[in-house]
Protein backbone atom coordinates (compact mmCIF):
# COMPACT_ATOMS: atom_id res chain seq x y z
CA UNK A 1 0.00 0.00 0.00
CA UNK A 2 1.28 3.74 -0.20
CA UNK A 3 -0.74 5.12 1.95
CA UNK A 4 -3.48 6.75 0.35
CA UNK A 5 -5.34 4.67 1.53
CA UNK A 6 -5.31 5.46 5.20
CA UNK A 7 -8.86 7.34 5.32
CA UNK A 8 -10.24 4.26 3.78
CA UNK A 9 -10.08 2.44 6.96
CA UNK A 10 -11.46 3.03 10.59
CA UNK A 11 -9.10 2.17 13.73
CA UNK A 12 -10.25 -1.36 13.82
CA UNK A 13 -9.22 -1.78 9.37
CA UNK A 14 -6.17 -0.15 10.56
CA UNK A 15 -5.48 -2.52 13.52
CA UNK A 16 -6.12 -5.42 11.10
CA UNK A 17 -3.43 -4.60 8.30
CA UNK A 18 -1.12 -3.57 11.47
CA UNK A 19 -1.77 -7.30 12.89
CA UNK A 20 -1.32 -8.80 9.49
CA UNK A 21 1.66 -6.83 8.23
CA UNK A 22 -0.04 -5.86 6.06
CA UNK A 23 1.42 -2.60 6.68
CA UNK A 24 3.64 -1.49 9.59
CA UNK A 25 2.17 0.78 12.95
CA UNK A 26 5.49 3.27 11.88
CA UNK A 27 4.05 3.71 8.42
CA UNK A 28 0.55 4.05 9.37
CA UNK A 29 1.58 6.87 12.49
CA UNK A 30 3.79 8.71 9.86
CA UNK A 31 0.68 8.95 7.38
CA UNK A 32 -1.08 10.65 10.27
CA UNK A 33 1.68 13.10 11.25
CA UNK A 34 1.55 14.05 7.51
CA UNK A 35 -1.85 14.02 7.89
CA UNK A 36 -1.93 16.30 10.76
CA UNK A 37 1.10 18.85 9.35
CA UNK A 38 -0.86 19.25 6.03
CA UNK A 39 -4.01 20.04 7.56
CA UNK A 40 -3.87 21.75 10.84
CA UNK A 41 -2.20 24.43 9.72
CA UNK A 42 -5.90 25.84 8.18
CA UNK A 43 -8.03 23.70 10.83
CA UNK A 44 -6.07 24.55 14.16
CA UNK A 45 -7.28 21.35 15.42
CA UNK A 46 -3.69 19.71 17.36
CA UNK A 47 -2.47 22.66 19.83
CA UNK A 48 0.66 20.00 21.49
CA UNK A 49 2.59 17.67 19.13
CA UNK A 50 3.90 14.50 20.65
CA UNK A 51 5.38 13.06 17.58
CA UNK A 52 8.69 12.07 18.70
CA UNK A 53 7.06 10.16 21.51
CA UNK A 54 4.49 8.43 19.22
CA UNK A 55 7.39 7.58 17.02
CA UNK A 56 9.38 5.93 19.84
CA UNK A 57 6.62 3.97 20.88
CA UNK A 58 6.23 2.34 17.67
CA UNK A 59 9.49 1.88 17.11
CA UNK A 60 9.93 -1.73 18.17
CA UNK A 61 6.27 -2.57 16.59
CA UNK A 62 2.47 -1.73 18.64
CA UNK A 63 1.49 -3.42 21.27
CA UNK A 64 -0.89 -6.90 21.55
CA UNK A 65 -3.98 -4.52 22.20
CA UNK A 66 -7.26 -4.21 19.92
CA UNK A 67 -6.18 -1.21 18.46
CA UNK A 68 -2.20 -1.81 18.32
CA UNK A 69 -0.44 0.41 16.78
CA UNK A 70 -3.33 3.13 15.26
CA UNK A 71 -2.98 6.50 16.02
CA UNK A 72 -4.57 8.73 18.21
CA UNK A 73 -5.03 12.09 20.05
CA UNK A 74 -5.88 13.53 23.63
CA UNK A 75 -8.05 15.95 23.96
CA UNK A 76 -6.31 19.09 25.84
CA UNK A 77 -8.64 18.71 29.11
CA UNK A 78 -8.27 16.18 31.70
CA UNK A 79 -6.19 12.79 30.52
CA UNK A 80 -3.16 13.54 32.11
CA UNK A 81 -0.34 12.13 29.96
CA UNK A 82 2.67 11.72 32.29
CA UNK A 83 5.61 14.11 30.86
CA UNK A 84 3.50 15.76 28.46
CA UNK A 85 2.09 19.37 28.48
CA UNK A 86 -1.81 20.26 29.67
CA UNK A 87 -3.25 23.36 29.75
CA UNK A 88 -6.87 22.59 29.81
CA UNK A 89 -6.71 25.54 27.47
CA UNK A 90 -6.43 28.46 29.75
CA UNK A 91 -3.22 30.53 30.30
CA UNK A 92 -3.10 29.01 34.39
CA UNK A 93 -1.98 26.27 32.84
CA UNK A 94 1.10 27.14 30.90
CA UNK A 95 3.92 25.48 31.95
CA UNK A 96 2.23 22.30 33.82
CA UNK A 97 3.16 18.82 32.97
CA UNK A 98 1.73 16.28 35.17
CA UNK A 99 3.97 13.33 36.46
CA UNK A 100 1.01 10.73 35.77
CA UNK A 101 -1.21 8.99 33.59
CA UNK A 102 -5.14 9.18 34.34
CA UNK A 103 -6.36 5.75 34.66
CA UNK A 104 -8.16 6.49 30.81
CA UNK A 105 -5.15 7.13 29.35
CA UNK A 106 -3.71 4.00 30.59
CA UNK A 107 -6.28 2.13 29.11
CA UNK A 108 -5.88 3.84 26.06
CA UNK A 109 -2.68 2.60 25.40
CA UNK A 110 -3.34 -0.98 27.26
CA UNK A 111 -5.54 -1.04 23.56
CA UNK A 112 -2.81 -0.39 21.52
CA UNK A 113 -3.42 3.51 20.84
CA UNK A 114 -0.94 5.56 20.07
CA UNK A 115 -1.08 9.32 21.43
CA UNK A 116 0.59 11.78 18.82
CA UNK A 117 -0.84 14.55 20.56
CA UNK A 118 -3.50 16.96 22.07
CA UNK A 119 -6.86 18.52 20.63
CA UNK A 120 -8.35 22.14 20.96
CA UNK A 121 -10.80 22.78 23.82
CA UNK A 122 -12.37 25.94 25.65
CA UNK A 123 -11.14 27.04 28.62
CA UNK A 124 -11.84 24.52 31.40
CA UNK A 125 -14.45 22.84 28.53
CA UNK A 126 -16.97 25.35 29.55
CA UNK A 127 -17.84 26.14 25.79
CA UNK A 128 -19.75 24.35 22.69
CA UNK A 129 -17.56 26.11 20.75
CA UNK A 130 -13.78 25.90 20.53
CA UNK A 131 -12.16 29.21 20.43
CA UNK A 132 -10.01 29.97 23.63
CA UNK A 133 -7.73 32.82 23.88
CA UNK A 134 -4.74 30.94 24.00
CA UNK A 135 -4.75 28.75 21.15
CA UNK A 136 -7.31 30.46 18.83
CA UNK A 137 -10.13 29.01 16.76
CA UNK A 138 -10.60 25.71 15.78
CA UNK A 139 -12.41 25.41 12.57
CA UNK A 140 -14.75 22.65 10.46
CA UNK A 141 -13.49 21.00 8.26
CA UNK A 142 -16.86 21.34 6.39
CA UNK A 143 -16.82 24.58 6.19
CA UNK A 144 -13.93 26.55 7.89
CA UNK A 145 -15.97 29.66 8.43
CA UNK A 146 -18.45 27.25 10.79
CA UNK A 147 -17.15 25.84 14.33
CA UNK A 148 -16.46 22.85 14.91
CA UNK A 149 -18.11 22.77 18.23
CA UNK A 150 -17.03 21.89 21.94
CA UNK A 151 -15.70 21.56 23.92
CA UNK A 152 -13.96 18.38 22.05
CA UNK A 153 -13.91 20.82 18.94
CA UNK A 154 -10.66 19.59 18.09
CA UNK A 155 -11.26 16.71 18.13
CA UNK A 156 -14.14 17.10 15.90
CA UNK A 157 -12.14 18.39 13.43
CA UNK A 158 -8.69 15.86 13.81
CA UNK A 159 -11.16 12.66 12.81
CA UNK A 160 -13.70 14.92 10.45
CA UNK A 161 -10.21 15.83 8.56
CA UNK A 162 -9.23 12.47 8.41
CA UNK A 163 -6.08 12.78 10.74
CA UNK A 164 -6.81 10.23 12.75
CA UNK A 165 -9.65 7.45 12.77
CA UNK A 166 -10.78 8.69 16.34
CA UNK A 167 -10.07 10.61 19.19
CA UNK A 168 -10.58 11.23 22.91
CA UNK A 169 -13.20 13.39 23.52
CA UNK A 170 -14.95 14.23 26.96
CA UNK A 171 -18.58 15.09 27.40
CA UNK A 172 -20.07 17.04 30.41
CA UNK A 173 -22.90 18.89 28.24
CA UNK A 174 -22.96 17.24 25.14
CA UNK A 175 -19.13 17.59 24.45
CA UNK A 176 -19.17 14.78 22.49
CA UNK A 177 -21.95 14.88 21.07
CA UNK A 178 -21.67 18.34 19.68
CA UNK A 179 -18.66 18.28 17.66
CA UNK A 180 -19.90 14.91 16.42
CA UNK A 181 -22.76 16.79 15.32
CA UNK A 182 -21.17 19.40 13.50
CA UNK A 183 -18.88 17.35 12.13
CA UNK A 184 -21.11 14.64 10.44
CA UNK A 185 -19.20 11.83 13.19
CA UNK A 186 -20.60 9.17 15.39
CA UNK A 187 -20.44 10.26 19.16
CA UNK A 188 -21.52 8.31 21.91
CA UNK A 189 -21.57 9.67 25.60
CA UNK A 190 -21.39 6.51 28.00
CA UNK A 191 -23.55 6.21 31.12
CA UNK A 192 -22.55 7.50 34.27
CA UNK A 193 -19.98 5.86 36.13
CA UNK A 194 -19.31 3.81 32.92
CA UNK A 195 -15.69 4.92 32.33
CA UNK A 196 -13.85 6.18 35.46
CA UNK A 197 -12.21 9.41 36.41
CA UNK A 198 -9.13 7.99 38.33
CA UNK A 199 -6.36 7.75 39.90
CA UNK A 200 -7.23 10.79 41.30
CA UNK A 201 -11.35 12.40 40.76
CA UNK A 202 -14.14 10.08 41.87
CA UNK A 203 -16.07 12.03 39.23
CA UNK A 204 -15.97 14.89 37.31
CA UNK A 205 -18.57 18.27 37.41
CA UNK A 206 -20.00 16.65 40.54
CA UNK A 207 -20.60 13.27 37.68
CA UNK A 208 -22.19 15.10 34.53
CA UNK A 209 -18.70 14.89 32.64
CA UNK A 210 -18.10 11.28 30.95
CA UNK A 211 -15.05 10.25 29.03
CA UNK A 212 -15.19 8.32 25.62
CA UNK A 213 -14.02 9.53 21.92
CA UNK A 214 -14.99 10.56 18.55
CA UNK A 215 -15.04 8.20 15.30
CA UNK A 216 -16.57 7.91 12.26
CA UNK A 217 -17.11 4.25 12.98
CA UNK A 218 -19.82 2.85 15.03
CA UNK A 219 -17.56 0.11 15.62
CA UNK A 220 -14.87 1.94 16.87
CA UNK A 221 -16.91 3.62 19.28
CA UNK A 222 -17.95 0.41 20.76
CA UNK A 223 -14.31 -1.34 20.70
CA UNK A 224 -13.06 1.62 22.42
CA UNK A 225 -15.41 1.88 25.41
CA UNK A 226 -14.78 -2.32 25.44
CA UNK A 227 -10.95 -0.92 26.24
CA UNK A 228 -12.06 1.90 28.65
CA UNK A 229 -15.14 0.96 30.44
CA UNK A 230 -15.12 -1.16 34.05
CA UNK A 231 -14.74 -0.38 37.57
CA UNK A 232 -11.75 0.92 39.54
CA UNK A 233 -10.70 0.56 42.69
CA UNK A 234 -11.44 3.81 44.61
CA UNK A 235 -14.80 4.25 42.18
CA UNK A 236 -17.81 6.30 44.12
CA UNK A 237 -20.48 3.91 41.79
CA UNK A 238 -20.05 2.38 38.39
CA UNK A 239 -22.35 1.63 35.56
CA UNK A 240 -24.42 -1.86 35.19
CA UNK A 241 -22.17 -4.70 33.64
CA UNK A 242 -23.65 -6.30 31.05
CA UNK A 243 -22.26 -9.88 29.63
CA UNK A 244 -20.03 -9.75 26.37
CA UNK A 245 -18.99 -6.94 24.80
CA UNK A 246 -19.82 -3.74 23.22
CA UNK A 247 -18.30 -4.23 20.06
CA UNK A 248 -20.44 -7.43 19.73
CA UNK A 249 -23.62 -5.61 20.06
CA UNK A 250 -22.82 -3.20 16.67
CA UNK A 251 -23.68 -6.99 14.54
CA UNK A 252 -26.97 -7.34 16.30
CA UNK A 253 -30.28 -5.94 15.03
CA UNK A 254 -32.10 -4.42 18.26
CA UNK A 255 -36.01 -5.90 19.06
CA UNK A 256 -38.64 -3.89 17.40
CA UNK A 257 -38.35 -0.78 20.11
CA UNK A 258 -41.08 1.71 21.13
CA UNK A 259 -39.32 5.06 20.32
CA UNK A 260 -40.76 8.57 21.28
CA UNK A 261 -39.50 11.56 18.72
CA UNK A 262 -39.71 15.30 19.81
CA UNK A 263 -38.92 17.65 17.77
CA UNK A 264 -39.34 20.46 20.62
CA UNK A 265 -36.51 22.17 22.09
CA UNK A 266 -36.03 19.91 25.41
CA UNK A 267 -34.22 22.90 27.35
CA UNK A 268 -34.84 25.60 25.61
CA UNK A 269 -37.34 27.94 23.27
CA UNK A 270 -36.53 27.89 19.44
CA UNK A 271 -35.18 25.21 17.16
CA UNK A 272 -33.98 25.49 13.52
CA UNK A 273 -36.17 23.65 10.42
CA UNK A 274 -33.25 21.52 9.19
CA UNK A 275 -33.16 19.69 12.76
CA UNK A 276 -37.04 19.21 12.74
CA UNK A 277 -36.39 17.83 9.56
CA UNK A 278 -33.50 15.76 11.02
CA UNK A 279 -35.74 14.16 13.36
CA UNK A 280 -39.15 13.43 11.30
CA UNK A 281 -36.32 11.89 8.70
CA UNK A 282 -35.03 9.63 11.55
CA UNK A 283 -38.84 8.90 12.38
CA UNK A 284 -39.66 7.51 8.94
CA UNK A 285 -36.37 5.51 8.75
CA UNK A 286 -36.89 3.85 12.41
CA UNK A 287 -40.55 2.72 10.64
CA UNK A 288 -38.52 1.14 7.48
CA UNK A 289 -36.49 -0.47 10.14
CA UNK A 290 -39.77 -2.50 11.98
CA UNK A 291 -40.07 0.29 14.98
CA UNK A 292 -43.10 2.09 16.69
CA UNK A 293 -42.74 5.73 16.47
CA UNK A 294 -44.83 8.14 18.86
CA UNK A 295 -43.84 11.98 18.88
CA UNK A 296 -44.49 13.34 22.24
CA UNK A 297 -43.65 15.84 24.87
CA UNK A 298 -40.93 15.46 27.33
CA UNK A 299 -41.62 16.24 30.79
CA UNK A 300 -39.15 18.35 31.49
CA UNK A 301 -38.72 20.67 34.02
CA UNK A 302 -37.04 23.61 32.01
CA UNK A 303 -36.39 26.27 34.54
CA UNK A 304 -35.54 24.29 38.00
CA UNK A 305 -33.41 21.50 35.61
CA UNK A 306 -31.20 24.44 33.65
CA UNK A 307 -30.42 26.09 37.06
CA UNK A 308 -29.67 23.23 38.67
CA UNK A 309 -26.96 22.24 36.12
CA UNK A 310 -25.51 26.13 35.67
CA UNK A 311 -24.42 25.95 39.69
CA UNK A 312 -22.92 22.70 39.05
CA UNK A 313 -21.06 23.60 36.77
CA UNK A 314 -20.05 27.36 38.19
CA UNK A 315 -19.26 25.22 41.75
CA UNK A 316 -17.11 23.24 39.72
CA UNK A 317 -15.51 26.27 37.84
CA UNK A 318 -14.85 28.18 41.33
CA UNK A 319 -13.29 24.80 41.89
CA UNK A 320 -11.01 24.39 39.14
CA UNK A 321 -9.74 28.22 39.54
CA UNK A 322 -8.73 27.28 43.02
CA UNK A 323 -6.89 24.43 42.04
CA UNK A 324 -4.89 26.20 38.99
CA UNK A 325 -3.85 28.57 41.16
CA UNK A 326 -2.49 25.83 43.72
CA UNK A 327 -1.17 24.01 41.14
CA UNK A 328 1.16 26.94 39.86
CA UNK A 329 2.53 27.71 43.36
CA UNK A 330 0.48 31.17 43.25
CA UNK A 331 -0.65 32.51 46.88
CA UNK A 332 -4.29 33.58 44.83
CA UNK A 333 -5.94 33.79 41.51
CA UNK A 334 -4.90 36.18 39.22
CA UNK A 335 -7.66 37.32 37.03
CA UNK A 336 -5.57 37.99 33.94
CA UNK A 337 -5.04 33.89 33.89
CA UNK A 338 -8.32 33.47 32.77
CA UNK A 339 -11.03 34.10 30.17
CA UNK A 340 -13.29 36.65 30.96
CA UNK A 341 -16.28 34.08 31.07
CA UNK A 342 -14.65 32.11 33.00
CA UNK A 343 -13.49 34.43 35.79
CA UNK A 344 -17.02 35.68 35.82
CA UNK A 345 -18.59 31.84 36.05
CA UNK A 346 -15.77 31.28 39.00
CA UNK A 347 -17.29 34.39 40.73
CA UNK A 348 -20.84 33.15 40.59
CA UNK A 349 -19.67 29.56 41.97
CA UNK A 350 -17.90 31.27 44.74
CA UNK A 351 -21.31 33.68 45.55
CA UNK A 352 -23.31 30.21 45.17
CA UNK A 353 -23.90 28.92 49.11
CA UNK A 354 -23.81 25.17 50.04
CA UNK A 355 -27.43 24.97 50.23
CA UNK A 356 -27.55 26.40 46.79
CA UNK A 357 -25.30 22.96 45.74
CA UNK A 358 -27.47 20.93 47.72
CA UNK A 359 -30.83 22.50 46.26
CA UNK A 360 -28.96 21.96 43.18
CA UNK A 361 -27.82 18.01 43.30
CA UNK A 362 -31.90 17.30 44.28
CA UNK A 363 -32.77 18.39 41.10
CA UNK A 364 -30.58 16.59 39.20
CA UNK A 365 -31.32 13.78 40.76
CA UNK A 366 -34.94 14.50 40.57
CA UNK A 367 -34.36 14.75 36.61
CA UNK A 368 -33.11 11.30 36.28
CA UNK A 369 -36.41 9.69 38.06
CA UNK A 370 -38.88 11.99 35.70
CA UNK A 371 -36.52 10.63 33.20
CA UNK A 372 -36.68 6.76 34.45
CA UNK A 373 -39.91 6.69 34.74
CA UNK A 374 -40.31 8.44 30.98
CA UNK A 375 -38.04 5.06 29.64
CA UNK A 376 -40.71 2.88 31.15
CA UNK A 377 -42.62 3.64 28.85
CA UNK A 378 -40.58 3.91 25.88
CA UNK A 379 -37.19 2.22 24.97
CA UNK A 380 -35.75 5.32 23.40
CA UNK A 381 -35.82 8.98 23.08
CA UNK A 382 -34.97 10.75 20.03
CA UNK A 383 -34.24 14.54 19.22
CA UNK A 384 -31.64 16.35 16.73
CA UNK A 385 -28.78 16.79 18.70
CA UNK A 386 -28.16 20.35 18.48
CA UNK A 387 -30.83 23.68 17.59
CA UNK A 388 -29.01 24.66 15.19
CA UNK A 389 -26.83 23.73 11.52
CA UNK A 390 -22.85 24.46 12.54
CA UNK A 391 -22.75 28.22 13.17
CA UNK A 392 -20.62 30.60 12.29
CA UNK A 393 -17.12 31.18 14.91
CA UNK A 394 -18.23 34.02 17.22
CA UNK A 395 -21.51 33.40 17.20
CA UNK A 396 -21.99 33.05 20.86
CA UNK A 397 -19.65 35.20 21.64
CA UNK A 398 -20.62 37.81 24.35
CA UNK A 399 -21.17 41.23 22.81
CA UNK A 400 -19.53 44.37 23.66
CA UNK A 401 -22.12 45.61 26.18
CA UNK A 402 -22.01 42.24 27.83
CA UNK A 403 -18.01 41.84 27.86
CA UNK A 404 -18.29 45.81 29.66
CA UNK A 405 -20.91 44.11 32.25
CA UNK A 406 -18.32 41.49 32.72
CA UNK A 407 -15.66 43.98 33.10
CA UNK A 408 -17.17 46.12 35.79
CA UNK A 409 -18.71 42.82 37.70
CA UNK A 410 -14.85 41.12 37.62
CA UNK A 411 -13.51 43.72 39.49
CA UNK A 412 -16.87 44.37 41.46
CA UNK A 413 -18.10 41.40 41.75
CA UNK A 414 -22.03 41.91 43.43
CA UNK A 415 -23.65 38.54 43.92
CA UNK A 416 -27.21 38.86 42.20
CA UNK A 417 -26.13 40.87 39.35
CA UNK A 418 -23.19 37.97 38.87
CA UNK A 419 -26.24 35.89 38.70
CA UNK A 420 -28.51 38.14 36.75
CA UNK A 421 -25.88 38.43 34.17
CA UNK A 422 -25.11 34.79 33.73
CA UNK A 423 -28.65 33.38 33.32
CA UNK A 424 -28.98 36.28 30.25
CA UNK A 425 -25.48 34.49 28.96
CA UNK A 426 -26.08 30.75 29.74
CA UNK A 427 -29.53 31.33 27.55
CA UNK A 428 -27.73 31.69 24.45
CA UNK A 429 -25.84 28.87 24.61
CA UNK A 430 -28.95 27.14 25.82
CA UNK A 431 -30.78 28.26 23.00
CA UNK A 432 -28.32 26.55 20.51
CA UNK A 433 -27.79 23.24 22.73
CA UNK A 434 -30.88 22.62 24.59
CA UNK A 435 -31.45 19.01 24.00
CA UNK A 436 -27.55 17.67 25.23
CA UNK A 437 -27.11 18.83 29.00
CA UNK A 438 -30.33 16.78 30.46
CA UNK A 439 -28.91 13.62 29.91
CA UNK A 440 -25.74 14.73 31.89
CA UNK A 441 -27.37 15.54 34.37
CA UNK A 442 -29.23 12.07 34.46
CA UNK A 443 -26.41 10.23 33.59
CA UNK A 444 -28.32 8.22 30.75
CA UNK A 445 -26.26 7.00 27.80
CA UNK A 446 -26.88 9.28 24.92
CA UNK A 447 -25.16 9.32 21.29
CA UNK A 448 -24.65 11.76 18.35
CA UNK A 449 -25.58 9.92 15.32
CA UNK A 450 -24.93 11.61 11.68
CA UNK A 451 -27.80 10.90 9.89
CA UNK A 452 -28.34 14.17 8.24
CA UNK A 453 -27.32 16.83 5.54
CA UNK A 454 -28.38 20.14 5.62
CA UNK A 455 -29.57 22.08 2.37
CA UNK A 456 -26.13 23.35 2.26
CA UNK A 457 -24.35 20.92 2.73
CA UNK A 458 -23.58 20.84 6.21
CA UNK A 459 -24.02 18.15 9.04
CA UNK A 460 -26.83 17.97 11.36
CA UNK A 461 -26.68 15.18 14.44
CA UNK A 462 -29.57 13.11 15.42
CA UNK A 463 -29.65 11.91 19.32
CA UNK A 464 -30.78 8.99 20.50
CA UNK A 465 -31.33 8.80 24.00
CA UNK A 466 -31.18 4.82 26.37
CA UNK A 467 -32.23 4.20 29.97
CA UNK A 468 -29.45 4.59 32.01
CA UNK A 469 -27.02 1.64 32.06
CA UNK A 470 -28.50 0.72 28.25
CA UNK A 471 -24.93 1.69 26.35
CA UNK A 472 -25.26 -1.81 24.69
CA UNK A 473 -28.83 -1.13 22.86
CA UNK A 474 -27.26 2.49 21.76
CA UNK A 475 -24.67 0.42 20.07
CA UNK A 476 -27.44 -2.15 18.09
CA UNK A 477 -29.56 0.33 17.26
CA UNK A 478 -26.61 2.84 15.98
CA UNK A 479 -25.39 -0.63 14.01
CA UNK A 480 -28.48 -1.02 12.37
CA UNK A 481 -28.94 2.65 11.32
CA UNK A 482 -25.50 2.47 9.97
CA UNK A 483 -26.26 -0.58 8.10
CA UNK A 484 -29.36 0.70 6.48
CA UNK A 485 -27.82 4.39 6.06
CA UNK A 486 -24.16 4.35 5.76
CA UNK A 487 -22.05 7.47 6.30
CA UNK A 488 -18.13 6.26 6.32
CA UNK A 489 -17.57 7.45 3.05
CA UNK A 490 -19.44 10.46 3.50
CA UNK A 491 -16.14 13.01 4.09
CA UNK A 492 -15.83 17.02 3.98
CA UNK A 493 -14.37 18.02 0.38
CA UNK A 494 -10.85 17.80 0.06
CA UNK A 495 -10.02 15.75 2.85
Amino acid sequence: MGFAEYTDYDASGLAGLIRRGEVGAREVVDEAISRIEAHNPLLNAVVIKLFDRALARVEHGPNDGPFGGVPFLLKDLGAEYAQAPLTMGSRSMSGFIPDWNATIVDRFEAAGLVVLGRTAAPEFGLAPVTEPDLYGVTANPWNRGRTAGGSSGGAGAAVAAGMVPVAHASDGGGSIRIPASVNGLFGLKPSRGRVPTGPILGESWFGLSSGHALTRSVRDSAGILDAIAGFEPGDPYTAPVHEGTFRAQVDVDPPSLWVALSTDPLLGETMEEECRIAVHETGRLLESLGHRVSYVEVPVQRAAWMEAFLTLVAASTAQGITETTRMSGKSKPDPKDYELLTWILGAVGRHLSAENLAAALTQVRMAGRDMGRFHQQFDLLVTSTLARVPWRHGDLAPSTTERRMMETLRRTPVGPALLALYRHLSKTVTETIPNTPLFNMTGQPAMSVPLHTSADGLPVGVQFVAPYGADRLLFQVAGQLERARPWFDRRPPGY
